[in-house]
């Protein structure tokens, strides 16, 4: 006789009690301290406008003729289509940085430079190293071309 009393006494109580409510769970929160903000202002505005470096590679200085070159330039445009356009658009951001506007930001030696030897700027370049940062680690390839090609697309990024 005590069994099914003891049995009906803990069956009232957890009957009474209920079923325990399951929290949900909260979904996953990324808040941003102001440090962290801090420092991704401060590596955009470090690859913002840097016109005194010339980088790592044969370049030592460059200087454009006064008047474009147009024969070169439509040599560098070609290049450019074919070489670079999977990565780089001339008036916006792609994968790479936009091309216009690009000697307002670099000295055309770091984009000679940048263009010959991407793979040694992106491993000692502090410009290059903090674009590498702000282009999600993407790194440029080295498409093997001759300095005429390279002054070619510098005379091309002039035009834009």
């Amino acid at each position: 006789m005590k069994k099914p009393i003891t049995l009906l006494f803990v069956l009232a109580l957890l009957t009474a009690c209920g079923p325990k409510k399951e929290e949900k769970k909260k979904s996953f929160e990324y808040k941003r301290t102001p440090t962290e903000e801090k420092v991704e202002k401060k590596q955009i505005e470090k690859t913002a406008v840097n016109t005194e470096s010339i980088g790592i590679g044969p370049i030592k200085s460059m200087v454009f003729e006064a008047a474009v070159d147009s024969e070169l330039a439509e040599k560098g445009s070609a290049i450019f289509t074919q070489k670079c356009t999977a990565c780089h658009m001339a008036n916006r951001k792609l994968i790479g940085p936009a091309m216009q506007g690009i000697y307002e930001r670099r000295n055309p030696a770091w984009v000679m430079n940048m263009i010959l030897n991407p793979t040694e700027m992106l491993q000692k370049d502090e410009t290059a190293i903090a674009l590498l940062k702000e282009y999600n680690n993407v790194m440029m390839l080295n498409q093997n071309l001759k300095e005429e090609e390279a002054r070619a697309l510098a005379e091309y990024f002039r035009t834009l």
